[in-house]
Parts: structure tokens; C-alpha cells; sequence
């Protein structure tokens, strides 16, 4: 298998706007706000084009430093993201978020990277960076629904072990359920475009499998250590109570 992709030029790429317009008709026929909607495909946009100019920079420059820096950023708006459905100080869960989603991230990739991929040099930015945008983005949607399911849980007056239960297993759900559908219902992003690169479907299996490990570990560990982290500190009366 030798056929790889073709490039898209942008009057083709203007296509794919068409469906998307078809869901903007449906808001506007139904009387449903589409600011938002236009607001998220518009930022869609820029923000991919942007990122395509600076990681060709990046690839081409191949610093250690500006890898470093990148991978810092997105663990920064990831966990600024990942408050957005939990109420609350935002400075100290900005923190709780950040602590989980770089430990889990950083673990994650290192052993993903390091173990399975054994890449040379460690910071290659055409490997690290994909894969770390893959797990920042599992543990924020991890971290985002296990808090805002917690503290509603703690709202009503549950007690925390019952509250921490409740919360990873409610942020677990959608990765249980990709675990469950891939390969019969899906077939992911990434084994999808090296299939449509002329990858052989078997190596892209093995790739699937790591990325799926990848994500679901991510999530996991970050929902875990956030919930732990957000644990309320008992005061001295509650404690001899």
C-alpha cells in the first residue's frame, strides 16, 4: 500500500464548511442562539491555521526550549479550560487543575515516548507534540467533568469518599466508552489518518493501542490526583466531632 494523502487546497477545504452550515440552519429554523457555535468554528479556524504556521517553525527550529515552553502552555490553557464547568476559587483549583494535568501529562508521555516509542532525541516535536495534545486534552476533559461532578456531589451533602467515587467514575465514562467502541463503532484519529497515509492497517492498530492506552491512563490518573487534591481540608471542631 503506497497511496498517501492529498493535499487539501483551500477551495476543497471551504467544502467542509457545508455540513457545518447545515447544523447552523437547524439552530436558526429552531430558534436556538448560534453566537456561540459561530464564535467556537470561527476560533476553530484561526486557532489551527495559527498552530499550523508555529509547529512548522517548531519542526524546523527542533529546540529543546521551545518544546519545553509549548508543552507548557498547553498545560496552562488546558487547565485554565478545564475549570469552565466548575464553580469555585478559581486561582486554588486553577492550581489543583494545573498539578494534576502536568503530572499525569508528564508521566504519560514519558513513558509512552521514552518506553514505547524510545524517541531520539527525547523532545522530538513531531512526536511529543501531537501525543502531549492528546493527553492534555484527555486529562482536561478528565479533570473538568470529575470537578464539576464532585462538588455537586459535595453540594448535596455527600461525604467525600462517596463524592471522589462518584466524580471519577461519572469523568471515566466517555473513555470506557471509547475503549468499548473502538474498532466496532470507531476507528480513531490516529489510526484513521495513517490508514488514509498508506500505513498498513496492522501498524495502525498497534499505534491505536497505544493511544488509547495513552489517553484512558491520562485521564485516569489525572481525574484521581485532582480529586485528590480537591479534598476540603477539615476544620479543628469538625475533626474532634
Amino acid at each position: 500500500m503506497t497511496t498517501s494523502l492529498a493535499v487539501i487546497e483551500l477551495p476543497q477545504l471551504a467544502l467542509a464548511f457545508i455540513p457545518v452550515l447545515v447544523v447552523l440552519f437547524i439552530q436558526y429554523i429552531w430558534l436556538i442562539p448560534q453566537k456561540r457555535t459561530v464564535h467556537s468554528v470561527i476560533r476553530m479556524l484561526v486557532q489551527l491555521l495559527l498552530v499550523g504556521f508555529f509547529l512548522s517553525y517548531i519542526f524546523e527550529i527542533s529546540s529543546a526550549y521551545l518544546v519545553l515552553i509549548l508543552l507548557l502552555i498547553m498545560v496552562l490553557f488546558s487547565s485554565w479550560i478545564a475549570l469552565n464547568n466548575i464553580d469555585g476559587p478559581k486561582l486554588v483549583l486553577f492550581q489543583k487543575a494545573f498539578f494534576a494535568i502536568a503530572l499525569s501529562g508528564g508521566f504519560t508521555l514519558l513513558v509512552i515516548t521514552q518506553g514505547v516509542l524510545q524517541v531520539s532525541p527525547w523532545y522530538h516535536p513531531q512526536t511529543l507534540i501531537p501525543l502531549a495534545g492528546m493527553v492534555f486534552a484527555s486529562s482536561m476533559n478528565s479533570v473538568s467533568l470529575s470537578g464539576e461532578r464532585f462538588y455537586a456531589e459535595l453540594a448535596n451533602k455527600s461525604r467525600y469518599e462517596q463524592a471522589r467515587n462518584t466524580a471519577f467514575q461519572a469523568s471515566m465514562i466517555p473513555n470506557v466508552n471509547a475503549l468499548l467502541a473502538v474498532g466496532i463503532v470507531s476507528l480513531p484519529g490516529m489510526m484513521t489518518g495513517q490508514i488514509l497515509s498508506g500505513v498498513s492497517p496492522f501498524i495502525a492498530a498497534r499505534y491505536q493501542i497505544m493511544v488509547m492506552c495513552m489517553i484512558f491512563a491520562s485521564a485516569g490518573i489525572s481525574s484521581a490526583y485532582f480529586l485528590y487534591l480537591a479534598k476540603p481540608k477539615l476544620k479543628p471542631k469538625e475533626i474532634e466531632a
